[in-house]
């Protein structure tokens, strides 16, 4: 399979200067397909192009965009398994999984911007005046490889609701979805220009994006350190920066939970996508006299995963993305024996009857420490630690002690119990006794995982400029 063009001012294009890459099917270490990579001369053309569309489409009404994202869900609608399929086969999640969750929750995106932007008041009567929002023009996105469709939905869709106009980098690992998601924009007839796609190496693509002047906004989702760069880059041009990074969530299992099933539950938590999940609850906080009950439910939970094929519909877990990222995970497995953890389950050895492939062992920790690597780490993959606590506000003192804040979690008997914790942690996202993902709230982090917030009116206000017009007293307009 060969997807060598980019989508640039309505059309499939050629790269400025010819140079490619090989997309790694994770569960084969076999070569796909192959794309091409960019350069500053061909974000320069995509930015051109947006920046042109830009005048057009931030004029155009609510009705048009509304109509326009219809057809994307419709096309979206129509092509998820090949959406779910690509996904597996470029960055290795398990086939249903990508088909209930991975490219799901993406649909989910477009659907939540078209609700929003129905009912949006763009523009509101004060007393003085009136206060105008405004898209806030041309938009750089960056977007990572472990959820490759729900990031680029994540942003593309509320950017494209607001009028503003995009410019696409998704990661280089897995690039393929998001070229699908190219072609269902193109055949839900967008104004050319208006949504462009370049794929490119971070250093490259994505540094002429955070850096570019001619660009309003840059969106990232990534680690803290790609954060940190493209927040610098884009500060000579004071662009608008939202940040989406790292995480090391704490779940608290409180003593007036039931402590196994509560373990049972945080096990598959954390393994989420194989671990390769931002908010995932690496970190479980336990009450110290439940060690023993924790280790055996933990040890109950990983006999039901099924680490295998991720074509096989039957599969809970499948490998990680590369071998850089076995490496990094095995290293840190390693880590936690060499300092004192006691290995419950997994470890760093290859699992058993899987001799291709970047897969690794589902692996939990227990008698963890606060200052141990895999407890301050993250290590995105399938690696659990279990911490004990003595009293309720130490396991608060714990669950903050991180440079990252995007999300925790609260098991507790007593809802309100659970509240009250959930207000003392210190991150942008608290999920209380297994709430599911919910698309209309605020989703974003404190501290080092980043700022602005994403999904919904708050991702969608994120593509907004507010302006006050004063002096004028007639009805606001709609649009």
């Amino acid at each position: 399979m060969e997807k060598l063009k980019f989508y640039i001012d309505g059309a499939w294009v050629d790269p400025t200067e010819p140079s490619t890459l090989d997309v790694v099917n994770p569960a084969t270490e076999e070569v796909f397909a192959r794309i091409s990579l960019g350069s500053r001369q061909d974000v320069d053309r995509a930015v051109e192009a947006a920046r042109r569309a830009f005048t057009i489409y931030s004029q155009t009404s609510v009705e048009e965009r509304l109509s326009w994202l219809g057809k994307i869900i419709e096309g979206f609608r129509a092509r998820l398994p090949e959406l779910a399929r690509t996904m597996t086969l470029e960055m290795g999640s398990p086939i249903t999984f990508a088909t209930e969750r991975q490219a799901t929750v993406a649909l989910f995106h477009f659907e939540e911007a078209a609700r929003v932007l129905a009912r949006y008041p763009f523009e509101e009567r004060t007393e003085t005046g009136i206060i105008r929002r405004e898209p806030i023009g041309v938009c750089g996105l960056i977007t990572p490889w472990n959820w490759p469709l729900n990031q680029v939905a994540s942003k593309v869709a509320p950017a494209l609701a607001t009028g503003c106009t995009v410019v696409l980098k998704p990661s280089e690992i897995a690039p393929l979805s998001a070229m699908l998601v190219a072609e269902i924009i193109h055949e839900a007839g967008l104004p050319a220009g208006v949504f462009n796609l370049v794929n490119g190496h971070g250093p490259t693509v994505g540094e002429a994006i955070a850096g570019h002047p001619e660009i309003d906004m840059v969106s990232i989702t990534g680690s803290t350190t790609a954060g940190i760069r493209v927040a610098k880059l884009a500060a000579d041009t004071v662009k608008r920066v939202a940040q989406e990074l790292g995480g090391k969530s704490a779940n608290i299992i409180l003593p007036d939970a039931d402590l196994r099933t509560a373990v049972i539950q945080g096990v598959h938590a954390c393994y989420t996508n194989a671990g390769q999940n931002c908010q995932s609850p690496t970190r479980m906080l336990i009450p110290r006299s439940g060690r023993d009950v924790a280790f055996h439910a933990a040890r109950e939970a990983l006999d039901t995963i099924r680490l295998g094929d991720p074509l096989d519909p039957a599969t809970t877990m499948g490998p990680l993305v590369s071998q850089a990222q076995v490496d990094k995970v095995q290293a840190l497995i390693q880590s936690g024996v060499d300092e004192g953890a006691t290995l419950v389950a997994g470890g760093a050895e290859r699992p058993a009857g899987l001799d291709q492939g970047y897969y690794v062992r589902p692996t939990v920790f227990g008698d963890v420490t606060p200052e141990m690597r895999i407890a301050r780490e993250e290590i995105f993959g399938p690696v659990l630690s279990i911490i004990s606590y003595d009293t309720e506000d130490e396991a608060i003192e714990i669950a903050n002690d991180t440079p990252f804040g995007l999300a925790g979690f609260v098991q507790s008997g007593d809802p309100a119990h659970a509240r009250r914790v959930a207000n003392r942690i210190r991150a942008g996202r608290v999920y209380i006794n297994g709430a599911v993902f919910d698309r209309s709230l605020p989703f974003g982090g404190y501290k080092q995982s980043g700022n602005g917030r994403e999904f919904g009116i708050f991702g969608f206000e994120e593509y907004l400029e507010v302006k006050a017009i004063l002096g004028y007293v007639d009805e606001p307009s709609t649009n």
